[in-house]
C-alpha cells in the first residue's frame, strides 16, 4: 500500500503538477527515417516543426486522466479523474535525451479520490508518438512519483481499450491496491490479445506461432521449407505470431513479407541507423551480386582464389572504379556500403583483431586448440571420457558409427601416457560434429556448391596449461548406403610436405562444421531461438507492475524485433545462412534436430560445464566448481559473471518472496512458467527436467539461467564473430571439395580454395545497454533496496571487469591470448559503440 505520509498529503483539494516526457515519431520510426512534421496539431491535423529537435504541443490534443490506487468507485474500480491536456513545451532540462520534449501538465485531483496509481491517456491526432514518462512534481515535502512508461501511443480509435501506465510501485498480484486490480488485468487481457486476425502496426498484442514463415512454396519447390515447431519430427521453440494469411501451395506455411513486431518491441533510431549501417556492409557479401548486375563489375564475391586475395580485402578492400562513384550517390543505402570520401574502395572492411599483430598464428595448431575455449564458439568441447568415441545415432538407421580412431593414432603424441591414462588424468578432450551433420551428410554433398565432413577432433592437455590437437577423423555415410555406417578417415599433425596441407586442410573441415554449429545453434538456437518464448510470456503474464517483470524485462530488449529481421533475411529461404553456411537449405533443420536435446537448466554456466565434464563440483573453489581446464577463458570469466548475475537475482527475488510457499501463490507467476513450459517451448513440454516453480530457488536459478542467456551467453557467441571469422580463413563457413585421394593430381597440387564466407554483426549500438546498467530513468523502481542491490550488482561487475583485464595481463595464462596475441576480452561487461570485442549488452539485440 502506499505511505501514511503520502495519503495525508492528498487529504485537501489541490492541483496535481505534472510533466510528461515524450518524444516524436520522426526521432524513433523504425521504418520511417526521413523527416517528417512535428506531431502537434489540433485533433485530427498536424501543425509545428522539426527544429532543433523540439516540438509544441498545443490544444486539446493528448489527454491524461488519473487514476486512484486507493478510492475505487461503486464497481470497485479506481476513480478516474478529470480530462487534463498537455500544456506547452518546457524549454530547458539538462536531464531529457536526444529528441525528447517534455510538457506541463496540471491535474483537479480532489481530496476524496486518495492516491493515484496509475494513468488513462489519450491521442487524438492521427500520428504516434513515444511516451517516456509522467512525472507528477508539486506533492508537498514528498518530492516525485514516476510513471516510467516507454511505450508508443497511436492515436485512441485505435485501440479497443484505454491505454494505460502505472506508477513506479511493485507488487506480486496479492498485493495490488484493490482500486488497481481490474485495471491490472485488463492490460494483461489487452496484450495477450483473441489469438484471431492480422496483427496491425499499433497492436501491442503478445502471441505464439510456429516457425512457418522461412520458406515461400509459392515461389517454386525449392523456396518451400518445412514447418518448425508444433511436431515431434520438427520441434521448435515458438516466435511471435503475425497472422498473415497462408501460402496458396502449403496451407500451413505463411505468406512472406512485412513481420509484425508488437509495437513496443521495434527498434529505436538510433539502434535501427546502426543496424542498417553495418548490417548491410556485413551482409553485402550475398548482396553483391544484385549489385553487380547494376553496376557490371568483373568479378565474383563470393569466391576467393589465394589467401593474398582475403588478406588484401581485409586489409584495402575491393576495389570500385571511380566512375562508379557516381551511380551510388542517388541511392542513400548503398551509401552505407561503400566509400564515398574520395577513395575508389568498395567494402573496405575493419581489419580483424586476429591477424592485428600477427598474420600467420592462426594456421598454428595451438591457435587452433586454443580457440575452442577462448573463441567464437567456447561451450561445445567437452572432457573425452570414453575412447574411442561413441555415437549416440540410431545404429538401425546410421548403422555403426563408432569412431575409427584408435590408441595408435593417438600415442605418438601422448606425452608417454596411455589412452587409458590420460583419460584418467583428465587430459583428453573432444570437439565432436560427428552426430550433428552425418544425418546430413548424404543430402548436403548432393550439391555441387557443398562438399563436407561430419569431424571429431581429439586434443590433449598439456603440461603447460594449453591444448594440442592429436587427431583428426573425418566422416562420410559409408559410400554402399547410410544404413551401412560410416567411411572414416584419420589424419595426423605434421609440419612438413603434402601431409603438413593436408592437416592444414584437414582443421578447415573442422572449422567449417563448427563454424555452421555456432551460428545455426550456440548462437541462432541456444540464444536467439530459445528466449523469444520468455519474451512473450513475460509480456502476456506479469504486468509491468510485477517484480519478476521488472526483473527480466530489460534482457529482452530488441530480440523479437531482431529475430523477426533474421526470419526475412538470415535464416529464411535463400537467405544469407542458407547462402553462405554448410547447412544450406537444411540449416533450420540441423537447429531444429539439436533444439531435441535441449534442456533449460543445463543452460546455466555451471550445470553446462558439469554436463559437458569441463569442471566438477568443489566447494573449496570460490565458484564452487573445480576447472578441469584451469586457464578456461570463457569458463573462468563466465562463471564470475554468473555468480554476480545470481546474486543479484537473490537479493532482488528475495526482497518479494520469503518464503516457497509465496512462489507457488503467486498467480501470475505461475501462469507465466505454465505459458513459457506448455506454449513457448511446447514440443518439450513433457520434459521432466523443467523446473515447477515451486520453490524460491526454482525461481531465482531460472531468472538467472534467463538472464544469462540473454546476456552474458549471447556475448560471449557474438561478439567475438568478426575479431575471429573476419579473416574468413580462420572461421571458413562452407567447404566446396572433399580432400582428394593419394595418387590424383589434385592432391600434389593441394590448396585451400572456394571457402565462402559471411561477415556477422560483431558491432555494437550507440545505444546499447549493458549488464549491470537500466535505460535512461533511474525510477525504474520505487524499492529503494531493489535499487541499493542493482547497484551492487554494477559494483561487482565493475570489480570483474578489472579482474578480467588482470588476468589477460598475466604471462602464466597461455590460453588468455595465444599465438595470436589476442586476449579474451569478449566477457569485458561494457564497452564503447562499434567492432571493440567486449561488452555485455543486457539483451539480444543484434
Amino acid at each position: 500500500m502506499f505511505p501514511e505520509c503520502l495519503k495525508r498529503l492528498f487529504s485537501r483539494s489541490q492541483k496535481v503538477k505534472g510533466r510528461v516526457v515524450l518524444m516524436r515519431k520522426n526521432v524513433l520510426d523504425f521504418n520511417n527515417l526521413t523527416s517528417v512534421v512535428g506531431i502537434v496539431g489540433t485533433s485530427k491535423s498536424l501543425i509545428g516543426s522539426a527544429v532543433d529537435g523540439v516540438t509544441s504541443l498545443m490544444g486539446k490534443s493528448v489527454c491524461i486522466q488519473l487514476i486512484s490506487a486507493t478510492k475505487a468507485d461503486a464497481n470497485g474500480n479506481g476513480i478516474v479523474g478529470k480530462k487534463a491536456y498537455l500544456e506547452g513545451i518546457i524549454a530547458s532540462i539538462p536531464t531529457l535525451g536526444a529528441g525528447q520534449s517534455a510538457f506541463n501538465i496540471n491535474f483537479k485531483w480532489d481530496s476524496d479520490m486518495g492516491i493515484p496509481g496509475a494513468f488513462i491517456i489519450t491521442n487524438h491526432m492521427n500520428v504516434e508518438f513515444f511516451l517516456v514518462s509522467l512525472t507528477l512534481e508539486d506533492i508537498p515535502n514528498q518530492g516525485t512519483m514516476h510513471f516510467v512508461c516507454n511505450s508508443w501511443v497511436y492515436n485512441y480509435e485505435d485501440y479497443k481499450q484505454n491505454r494505460i501506465f502505472f506508477v513506479n510501485e511493485t507488487y506480486v498480484p496479492s498485493e495490488t491496491p484493490g482500486p488497481l486490480v481490474t485495471y491490472r488485468e485488463a492490460e494483461l487481457q489487452a496484450l495477450r490479445g483473441n489469438g484471431t486476425g492480422k496483427r496491425k502496426e499499433w497492436d501491442r498484442v503478445y502471441d505464439y506461432d510456429v516457425y512457418n514463415d522461412l520458406g515461400n512454396p509459392d515461389s517454386g519447390e525449392n523456396f518451400a521449407r518445412p514447418v518448425l515447431g508444433g511436431s515431434l519430427t520438427h520441434p521448435y521453440p515458438r516466435r511471435g505470431r503475425t497472422g498473415r494469411k497462408p501460402t496458396k501451395k502449403d496451407s500451413k506455411s505463411e505468406k512472406p513479407g512485412h513481420v509484425y513486431v508488437p509495437r513496443d518491441e521495434i527498434f529505436g533510431h538510433l539502434k535501427s541507423s546502426d543496424f542498417l549501417s553495418y548490417g548491410i556492409k556485413s551482409l553485402s557479401r550475398s548482396f553483391l551480386p544484385a549489385i553487380k548486375s547494376i553496376f557490371d563489375l568483373k568479378f565474383t564475391p563470393n569466391e576467393f582464389g589465394s589467401f593474398e586475395e582475403v588478406r588484401e580485402l581485409c586489409e584495402g578492400g575491393i576495389k570500385l572504379p571511380t566512375d562508379i562513384l557516381s551511380k551510388i550517390s542517388p541511392l542513400p543505402v548503398l551509401k552505407e556500403i561503400f566509400r564515398t570520401d574520395g577513395e575508389d574502395n568498395l567494402l573496405k572492411f575493419s581489419i580483424p583483431h586476429l591477424i592485428q599483430v600477427n598474420k600467420s598464428a592462426w594456421m598454428t595448431d595451438d591457435e587452433f586448440a586454443r580457440e575452442m575455449i577462448a573463441g567464437v564458439n567456447p561451450c561445445v568441447i567437452r572432457l573425452l571420457q570414453e575412447f574411442p568415441p561413441q555415437s549416440k545415432l540410431d545404429p538401425s538407421v546410421y548403422g555403426d558409427q563408432t569412431s575409427k580412431l584408435t590408441e595408435e593414432h593417438l600415442k605418438i603424441n601422448l606425452e608417454g601416457l596411455t589412452v587409458d591414462k590420460a583419460i584418467e588424468g583428465q587430459r583428453l578432450f573432444i570437439l565432436d560434429h560427428h552426430d550433428v551433420f552425418m544425418p546430413f551428410l548424404t543430402r548436403l554433398n548432393e550439391s555441387k556448391s557443398t562438399k563436407v565432413y561430419a569431424t571429431r577432433t581429439i586434443l590433449f592437455l598439456k603440461d603447460d596449461g594449453t591444448l594440442k590437437p592429436l587427431a583428426i577423423e573425418l566422416s562420410l555415410p559409408h559410400s554402399g548406403g547410410q544404413h551401412l555406417g560410416a567411411d572414416s578417415k584419420v589424419i595426423l599433425p605434421a609440419n612438413q610436405g603434402v601431409e603438413s596441407t593436408i592437416w592444414l586442410l584437414a582443421k578447415a573441415y573442422v572449422v567449417v562444421n563448427d563454424s555452421c554449429y555456432h551460428q545455426l545453434i550456440s548462437h541462432w538456437l541456444n540464444t536467439h531461438a530459445v528466449i523469444e518464448p520468455f519474451v512473450i510470456a513475460t509480456n502476456r503474464n506479469l504486468s509491468v507492475l510485477h517484480p519478476v517483470y521488472k526483473l527480466l524485462f530489460p534482457h529482452y530488449r530488441d530480440t523479437m524485433n531482431i529475430n523477426a529481421l533474421a526470419r526475412q533475411s538470415l535464416i529464411n529461404a535463400d537467405g544469407i545462412i542458407e547462402q553462405s553456411f554448410l547447412g544450406g537449405k537444411y540449416s533450420m533443420e540441423i537447429s531444429s534436430e539439436a533444439y531435441k536435446a535441449w534442456v533449460f537448466p543445463d543452460q546455466a554456466l555451471p550445470a553446462d560445464l558439469i554436463k559437458r565434464g569441463m569442471a566438477t563440483e568443489d566447494s573449496s573453489c570460490p565458484n564452487g566448481l573445480r576447472l578441469v581446464i584451469e586457464d578456461y577463458p570463457y569458463a573462468v570469466d563466465g562463471l564470475e559473471i554468473w555468480d554476480a548475475i545470481k546474486t543479484w537475482v537473490q537479493e532482488y527475488v528475495s526482497l518479494y518472496y520469503a518464503t516457497d510457499d509465496a512462489v507457488k501463490k503467486d498467480s501470475e507467476l505461475q501462469a507465466w512458467w505454465k505459458e513459457v513450459v506448455e506454449k513457448g517451448h511446447g514440443d518439450l513440454k513433457d520434459k521432466p527436467w523443467w523446473p515447477k516453480m515451486q520453490t524460491l530457488q526454482e525461481l531465482i536459478q531460472s531468472c538467472s539461467t534467463i538472464i544469462w542467456i540473454a546476456s552474458a551467453l549471447h556475448a560471449a557467441v557474438n561478439f567475438g564473430q568478426y575479431p575471429y571469422g573476419g579473416f574468413i580463413l580462420n572461421r571458413p563457413t562452407l567447404s566446396r571439395r572433399l580432400i582428394p585421394e593419394k595418387g590424383t593430381p589434385e592432391y600434389d597440387e593441394m590448396t585451400l580454395v572456394n571457402l565462402s564466407v559471411i561477415e556477422i554483426l560483431s558491432r555494437h549500438a550507440s545505444d546499447e545497454i549493458y549488464l549491470g546498467q537500466r535505460d535512461n530513468s533511474p525510477n525504474w523502481t520505487s524499492n529503494s533496496r531493489a535499487i541499493e542491490a542493482f547497484k551492487k550488482f554494477g559494483k561487482k561487475l565493475a570489480e570483474i571487469e578489472t579482474k578480467i583485464s588482470e588476468r589477460n595481463n598475466d604471462p602464466n595464462l597461455r590460453n588468455r591470448t595465444g599465438p595470436a596475441k589476442l586476449p579474451y576480452t569478449v566477457l569485458l561487461p561494457t564497452s564503447k559503440p562499434g567492432l571493440t570485442f567486449r561488452g555485455i549488452p543486457n539483451s539480444i539485440s543484434i
